[in-house]
């Protein structure tokens, strides 16, 4: 389930189009431009004498063109390091890495969000969509072919631990992958493996999705398999016991579940995970451009939203997030702890080790149409504690320098994503 990578013909699977954001002055109607330092430039007012024709120097490289920035990088969380600053030509580039929202965009978010809350989804819907949430996802599928979503090449970039699971020299390992949907993050491990004794579950609650992996030409039996589950359900995957996963992948799934939801899925893979294990999460933050576009009928609790073709998503805060894997309560807008963290026993905690949490933001323009587009994603990497702290597949922090090393040789100099 779910698809995270610009351009955004589809923020996630069952978007309608994006409603993109013009550069032109605000109307104060329904479109609103998105400003940036580079709109509100001043010319200077120098008016010292030009210096001689000899001694003037060619304008500097824009730092984005230095060869230093466009590396391969082995170093994930970085999240790029193309900034955008004052006097920046913003349609110079496709996009900008770590841009912050202007006042004026923050204004419309909330001015956007005050009318989702005023026509919420009705009660009756809100049934519908949350009695049976993959039926809505299997609809998805069968809609849509696999070929609708790119593969996730970033994958060993942003998580360069799966190389110490994919290396020839690797031990024995399993990876389960949470929400696989058409095998968009599972056959890019498996195309990059070389460990004769990986093993990738591959598993999603649609049924749909599951038959649309095992019919995928790279779908390898030798080192994956598919099969239906609900994360947030009461029972463990199919052929997977207690302690027997050493890295789990949640790339846009977690945003799928509803918060009632979240912390049986948490209760589910630290059960799953060996002592030592890593839980590898990307997903979707608040003030994403697929959150601020929602129109009427679409809000069904805060942060959480029901799509037009009935799949839903939720956009996380980082510190909500940080909470959520940590084991903290989950407190109510109202201020009290969450009914189902209120009847957790002490037993059922999970409680892991958040070793990263980024929060990728990002600057995407239609150069041709001068549209601007503000994303943000959150990315994860958390650990179960226990295992071998000195290093080994269980994915503890030093496996993670391990993972870092080999991508810096593969990788070597080769230049980066536009």
């Amino acid at each position: 389930m779910g698809l995270d990578s610009p351009p955004l013909p589809h923020p996630h699977p069952g978007t309608a189009s994006p409603v993109l954001l013009p550069s032109t002055p605000p109307s104060f109607s329904r479109d609103i431009s998105v400003l940036c330092l580079s709109d509100l430039a001043v010319p200077s007012s120098d008016a010292s004498p030009p210096l001689p024709t000899e001694a003037i120097s060619p304008p500097p490289t824009h730092r984005s063109h230095d060869p230093r920035n466009n590396l391969k990088r082995s170093d994930p969380f970085q999240f790029g390091s193309r900034y955008l600053l004052e006097n920046d030509d913003v349609f110079e580039f496709n996009a900008w890495d770590h841009v912050e929202t202007d006042e004026a965009y923050k204004d419309y978010s909330e001015a956007q969000y005050a009318a989702q809350r005023d026509s919420p989804v009705s009660e009756f819907d809100k049934k519908r969509f949350n009695d049976d949430p993959s039926k809505w996802w299997t609809l998805f599928y069968r809609n849509n072919t696999s070929n609708f979503f790119k593969d996730r090449k970033w994958l060993f970039q942003e998580f360069p631990i799966l190389t110490s699971f994919t290396a020839s020299t690797s031990p024995p390992a399993t990876i389960l992958e949470v929400g696989a949907g058409a095998g968009n993050t599972a056959f890019p491990i498996i195309s990059h493996n070389s460990n004769p004794n990986l093993k990738v579950h591959a598993l999603d609650f649609s049924v749909e999705a599951v038959s649309v992996l095992r019919s995928h030409s790279s779908f390898n039996s030798a080192h994956m398999t598919a099969d239906v589950w609900d994360v947030s359900g009461p029972k463990l995957p199919p052929g997977l016991g207690a302690g027997s996963v050493d890295a789990v992948l949640m790339i846009f799934v977690f945003s799928a579940l509803a918060p009632e939801q979240w912390a049986q899925a948490v209760r589910n893979v630290w059960t799953v995970l060996k002592p030592g294990g890593t839980v590898l999460f990307r997903d979707y933050g608040r003030g994403d451009l697929a959150q601020v576009r929602f129109k009427k009928g679409r809000w069904m609790e805060e942060n959480f939203y029901v799509r037009g073709d009935g799949t839903r998503v939720y956009f996380f805060e980082k510190e909500e997030l940080r909470n959520i894997w940590a084991g903290e309560p989950r407190i109510e807008r109202d201020g009290k702890e969450s009914k189902q963290q209120a009847e957790k026993t002490t037993d059922e905690k999970a409680s892991f080790e958040v070793l990263e949490l980024g929060v990728d933001k990002r600057l995407l323009v239609n150069r041709q149409r001068k549209l601007k587009m503000y994303r943000c994603w959150l990315q994860g990497l958390f650990r179960k504690p226990g295992g071998d702290e000195a290093g080994g597949v269980a994915g503890s922090s030093v496996s993670a320098e391990k993972g870092k090393a080999v991508m810096g040789e593969e990788l070597g100099t080769a230049s980066t994503n536009a």
